[in-house]
């Protein structure tokens, strides 16, 4: 059986730098004879997580229904992930952190957790071995150095793979990016992505 790897993009431009690495990491992946699949959360309708609690409150190692669950695509995507033996989570950094798509995204991830009432944060995960493996990428204006510890952008990144039960086995970060309107990835950067799509098969 064809393992799946299942990206998701918190991008808000289609065929750009984030596009481009995560084009080349599943072309990898399915020259190694994986399925893979591409989410843009561009394209999907997800409610605002408003922070009800409601999915915490039951014990249980599977997710609980979130109040949006029959309303958006959410369900659909969280769905495709747990199908997948691999993921990819994808973000460009916007103001500091990943874009406001991702966030959102995140957010709604507390439906893996167990956070009862009168309990004590921070939150328990439901999935307490990693299961899968997890891909971080993101792309920032500047240097890599200052992208990775000056923003929460992998922080965040890596918090969301953790709660899908993912374990982070490499970070991709591209810096100094948004030099031009429309950007190439360089050759360079298309074979490091292709050989971390090899690695999540």
């Amino acid at each position: 059986m064809k393992k799946l790897v299942v990206a998701i993009l918190g991008t808000y431009r289609k065929a750009g730098i984030i596009d481009q690495a995560v084009d080349s990491m599943l072309a990898s992946a399915e020259l190694k004879g994986a399925q893979t699949k591409k989410i843009y959360l561009l394209d999907k309708q997800i409610e605002f997580c408003i922070n009800c609690r409601i999915c915490t409150q039951e014990e249980g190692e599977k997710r609980k229904e979130c109040i949006f669950e029959k309303k958006d695509e959410m369900a659909e995507i969280l769905n495709e992930i747990e199908k997948a033996d691999s993921i990819i989570l994808a973000s460009p950094v916007n103001f500091y952190d990943t874009t406001a798509l991702m966030r959102r995204f995140a957010e709604r991830l507390l439906c893996f957790t167990y956070w009862p009432w009168k309990k004590l944060g921070p939150p328990q995960n439901r999935i307490k071995k990693f299961n899968k493996k997890a891909i971080i990428v993101a792309s920032s204006a500047m240097p890599w150095p200052l992208a990775y510890f000056m923003t929460g952008t992998f922080k965040t990144l890596g918090l969301s793979a953790n709660v899908l039960g993912a374990k982070v086995i490499k970070s991709f970060l591209i810096g100094f990016v948004g030099h031009e309107k429309k950007e190439i990835l360089s050759e360079r950067l298309l074979n490091k992505a292709k050989k971390l799509g090899e690695k999540l098969v």
